[in-house]
């Protein structure tokens, strides 16, 4: 049977094998998708052995993807965007890699949020941060402001994408500026509930907050946003779920339907462990 599998550390939590396994029920493939923890120094190794025996196509999570970007011989023109690759494959001339994080959080904020002429708050300036920046200009948003708590970092992430016909500016989450549509969180804060320095100010005219990190509970940055005011919140469980179907169709040829998969990951976020 085909196998792809998703590699990082950690990969216990992942509901990856979920979602894939839903997907190829619903388009009628037969697959395997497994969970590989891959020691912090062994990424190429682990990797190389995963194809060498017999994998066609890989999922990878932190902290490895700046790793699989370099293990790829040939890079989409997202992955190269965002200098790191979360889907391996392969094809008549190697391994193929791609950047599917950015697609997918544009496919769901879509969902929410008309992003034409969209002011946009991103806060992060790390491989979150870069793999979303792209996909966003493409959706013709009036604007990024890149927020960070190095100004330095910040501004050479806005550097590498400004252009005649994007704006992309770069400053300090302490001082963000106000007049925002949009806030997306690409730190990870939330993982360990972590408070983000914003003003209040910069919650003004703010139509909706995005999550990158998704949990049974709002995170820490969604509940902060909702003490703000700001009327929606939505974390990243649909981000993850379209990521996921844009690594299925390059795999599989095939787009599955991704609502009711998501659907019924929201509903195994509200079991108990």
């Amino acid at each position: 049977m085909d196998r792809y599998a998703l590699l990082g550390h950690p990969v216990a939590h992942s509901k990856s094998p979920l979602i894939h396994a839903a997907f190829a029920r619903q388009t009628n493939q037969k697959l395997t998708y497994d969970r590989i923890l891959v020691p912090l120094d062994g990424f190429i190794e682990s990797v190389a052995d995963f194809f060498a025996m017999g994998g066609l196509g890989c999922n990878v999570t932190l902290p490895f993807k700046e790793e699989a970007f370099q293990f790829a011989n040939q890079l989409t023109d997202r992955a190269e965007q965002a200098g790191a690759v979360n889907t391996l494959w392969i094809d008549d001339d190697g391994v193929v890699g791609d950047n599917t994080d950015g697609i997918g959080l544009v496919r769901d904020l879509s969902r929410h949020v008309d992003l034409k002429d969209a002011r946009v708050l991103l806060l992060g300036a790390g491989g979150a941060a870069r793999g979303a920046i792209g996909p966003l200009q493409e959706t013709g948003v009036a604007g990024i402001t890149i927020a960070n708590r190095s100004l330095d970092k910040a501004q050479l992430l806005a550097e590498r994408f400004a252009s005649t016909s994007h704006r992309v500016q770069a400053v300090t989450l302490d001082q963000p500026g106000e007049g925002f549509d949009l806030i997306i969180n690409a730190t990870s804060a939330s993982i360990g509930s972590q408070h983000l320095p914003l003003p209040d100010t910069a919650f003004k005219q703010v139509h909706l907050a995005y999550d990158m990190m998704y949990a049974a509970e709002p995170t820490s940055f969604l509940k902060q946003c909702a003490d703000a005011g700001v009327p929606q919140c939505v974390d990243g469980a649909g981000m993850l779920v379209e990521q996921a179907a844009e690594s299925f169709w390059h795999w599989r040829g095939v787009r599955p339907d991704t609502a009711p998969v998501l659907a019924d990951i929201r509903a195994t976020l509200q079991q108990p462990l």
